[in-house]
């Protein structure tokens, strides 16, 4: 049987094993967001995964919600993230761009005074933004028209353009953890009527639309997605995530993507539906679960046949060389969380390996 050290393919590519890393955000950028030497040697250090999963990265400009995090909309940007990738490959690993719209967890302070926007006038409660400022509470975002919709799509469409450029592998759709295309996807947080909006085939019609067009740049089979539906993260609910689960299990089998990424859980455990038996009893691709586990219980999830691979964030981001510490059962490094988003090396680059 299968575990995660068996090969696995992976659309146009062939993984060496089944331990990848998850998209972490890190604000490690120096400024307009260009992708720094620094992140590529962070990269680097992990290309040992099966693959890597590059962290969310702004599609187009005027979206940023963590202030230093990467973009990929412009050529200062692409020939920033060449460096990566070209550690990243001459490293032996493989590696994706996680392709991502902030919605309304963006704010004005971080993007010019320009106001977020999202599919509804409804504000994140009960967290504060990191700015310049300080942490500052979210606004309330700009409903989207429908006609301001196409733009939204060619911004990732451009952005898959610049991601092939930059030299990436691929491209993970971002549809997770309260940004705008899981903000239509989520009743809770998409109010609209019209064409987005009601069922849950209208909410997930933007998500659908940027999944062609980022396929029609990369080719499916180079392209995944990211889906959270339980996760209440941003202030995010649905009113039946199971429903949300099975509807686009099956709809995203039409695509032949290169994986589905699903996020089982709820940050804050205010949802705790079962939507991993629903995904995997009606995707017929490969299936990348996240969030919490051990080694012990990822071999088992392989091994089993519910999931193909499983994806590690902050465990990766503590032990640069994971893959190899599974293989022997060793200790694994402590994350310091209190390093999480600051800048320069310190909790960055600086975990040992084994060696």
């Amino acid at each position: 049987m299968p575990d995660l050290f068996t090969p696995l393919p992976l659309g146009a590519l062939t993984l060496p094993n089944r331990i990848l890393m998850a998209p972490l955000t890190r604000a490690r950028t120096e400024h307009d967001h260009i992708p720094t030497a620094l992140m590529a040697e962070y990269y680097s250090q992990r290309a040992s995964a099966g693959l890597i999963i590059a962290e969310a990265t702004m599609v187009m400009e005027g979206n940023s919600a963590f202030w230093k995090e990467p973009g990929i909309y412009s050529d200062a940007q692409v020939e920033g993230w060449k460096i990566t990738t070209k550690a990243v490959h001459k490293a032996g690993g493989k590696i994706f761009l996680q392709l991502w719209h902030g919605g309304r967890a963006c704010h004005p302070l971080l993007n010019g005074g320009a106001q977020p926007v999202a599919p509804s006038p409804l504000k994140i409660e009960g967290d504060e933004v990191r700015t310049p400022e300080g942490k500052k509470p979210y606004v309330m975002p700009h409903e989207l028209t429908n006609e301001e919709i196409p733009n939204i799509i060619e911004g990732f469409r451009n952005a898959a353009k610049n991601a092939m450029s930059a030299g990436f592998d691929g491209v993970e759709v971002h549809g997770a953890n309260g940004y705008l295309l899981d903000e239509f996807l989520r009743d809770g947080a998409n109010k609209r009527t019209g064409p987005y909006g009601g069922s849950i085939e209208n909410r997930a019609r933007l998500l659908l639309e940027v999944i062609e067009a980022v396929s029609n740049v990369f080719g499916r089979v180079r392209v995944g997605v990211r889906i959270s539906p339980v996760n209440s993260y941003n202030s995010m609910i649905d009113s039946d995530p199971v429903a949300i689960s099975t509807w686009l299990a099956k709809r995203l089998n039409d695509y032949d993507l290169a994986y589905l990424h699903l996020m089982r859980a709820d940050f804050f455990q205010q949802q705790s539906e079962d939507v991993f038996t629903p995904v995997r009893e009606n995707y017929d691709g490969t299936l990348i679960v996240n969030m919490g586990y051990t080694r012990d219980e990822a071999n088992e999830t392989i091994a089993s046949g519910k999931a193909d691979a499983v994806a590690f964030g902050t465990s990766f981001l503590a032990n640069p060389d994971l893959p190899a510490r599974f293989k022997a059962g060793a200790e694994l490094n402590e994350p310091d969380p209190n390093t999480f988003y600051t800048p320069g090396p310190d909790g960055y680059i600086d975990y040992p390996t084994m060696g």
